[in-house]
């Protein structure tokens, strides 16, 4: 149990920062604090995303090659420091009001966050038997998107300062004792720990067939995640700056309405760890592009009604919108936290959550983050931007529905061929 409520304490922390501090409080601090326009702001998002990966594939393999990814102190060290220094950077980040103040500031939050993901990631292959990794990566999905949607806050990096600081100092003064305290009972837990990769190493995934990260057993889950998490960040951001749909659903004054939210990333996080932990992968997959297309459609359908009877302009947007796009956010979400372990060995669990997270994760969600923000410099209207996700979500829907298709076709035919012979 210890280690269940370990790993789900940590990554709910680390996801909430990123989900709130990262990718909310930097687009604020950039265009209010530091005066720069949305386009420079995308640039510099844009060089935090390769940065990370950058960073993230050089920890990640370092952690495989010295044998890191399966020492549980270790680790807990590495994510030690990077405590520290997001602390750090958290706390002075409001203070920042000049460009390079602002790109050395990107440059060590990129640091963080890229010995971050590989170093948190890996650490479910020491605290989290495989069966039971859909039911947790669920767990850590619904308290962190609760949290971020029931609790009113600013959307700005002062109050996300404030916040993050006070929270995070408790949490550096646990990982310190766990990190380099030594005494009896601490360290017999951390021993049973850390021996756990012997029996929880291999992941779901790789018991038939060894995944490697050039085998299409692991492009094509990362090219689908980057897809997923590419369609979130470009329809979001721009919904969330639009007051008409913002006001309405994940920043309405009416608590109910936020608690609707709130809860509607709780079921679909249940649901997509339920599927997750009984059904393939694909099916979690499926459920996650059709949510994305249906939600999108429904914004740019409740759009064009509005366009056509403007008396109806001034309603606002359904809860029921937000909702839906909650548990499309909440499938896609318990799958990233479950998937790259069970794509992974010990031997191979830092790489592969590297390149898992940086590339289809953090890649992703900053480059569409600088499509999003270059898109509204450009002044492309509301409608004509949700309908390029729309568009995608279809898209990456379809491709799927064909790819699966024909996957089964080959194998249909490889048995008959079997069979005749």
């Amino acid at each position: 149990m210890s280690g269940y409520l370990l790993f789900t304490a940590l990554m709910v922390a680390g996801y909430y920062y990123n989900i709130t501090f990262v990718q909310l409080g930097l687009i604020d601090l950039g265009t209010r604090l530091v005066g720069l326009s949305e386009t420079d702001v995308s640039m510099w998002m844009a060089a935090l995303a390769l940065v990370t990966l950058i960073v993230a594939a050089v920890t990640g393999v370092t952690m495989d090659r010295r044998g890191w990814s399966t020492t549980l102190r270790t680790k807990l060290r590495l994510l030690f420091g990077v405590v520290c220094l997001q602390f750090a950077l958290t706390l002075v980040a409001p203070m920042i009001r000049t460009v390079p103040a602002f790109g050395a500031w990107i440059v060590f939050a990129s640091i963080g966050l890229g010995v971050g993901f590989p170093v948190s990631f890996s650490l479910a292959i020491d605290l989290v038997p495989v069966p039971d990794r859909g039911y947790v990566a669920a767990a850590i999905t619904a308290i962190a998107y609760f949290l971020a949607n029931a609790i009113p806050l600013s959307w700005s990096v002062d109050v996300f300062s404030q916040l993050m600081v006070a929270a995070m100092a408790p949490g550096i003064l646990v990982l310190a004792v766990l990190s380099f305290a030594s005494f009896d009972r601490l360290d017999a837990v951390l021993d049973v720990l850390g021996t756990r990769h012997e029996t929880y190493g291999t992941g779901r995934f790789c018991h038939d067939t060894q995944v490697q990260a050039r085998s299409l057993a692991f492009a094509v889950p990362v090219v689908l995640m980057f897809g997923v998490f590419f369609i979130d960040s470009l329809g979001f951001l721009r919904i969330i700056d639009t007051p008409s749909l913002l006001l309405s659903s994940w920043q309405s004054p009416d608590l109910s309405t936020r608690l609707f939210i709130a809860v509607a990333h709780v079921v679909g996080a249940v649901m997509a760890g339920v599927i997750y932990a009984n059904y393939s992968l694909s099916r979690v997959f499926l459920w996650t592009f059709a949510l994305f297309a249906l939600t999108h459609v429904m914004y740019t359908s409740d759009l064009r009604i509005e366009a056509v009877f403007p008396t109806i302009a001034g309603s606002g947007t359904s809860p029921l919108n937000p909702a839906l796009y909650a548990i499309a956010v909440s499938f896609y979400t318990t799958l990233n936290f479950a998937l790259w372990p069970d794509l992974s060995t010990p031997e191979t669990v830092g790489t592969h959550s590297a390149i898992g997270i940086g590339v289809a994760g953090w890649l992703a969600t900053f480059s569409s983050t600088a499509l999003a923000l270059y898109f509204q410099a450009a002044d492309l209207t509301l409608l004509s931007h949700l309908n390029v996700v729309q568009a995608l979500s279809l898209l990456l829907l379809f491709g799927l529905a064909v790819g699966l298709y024909a996957k089964r076709m080959v194998e249909l035919a490889r048995e008959t061929g079997g069979a005749n012979a």
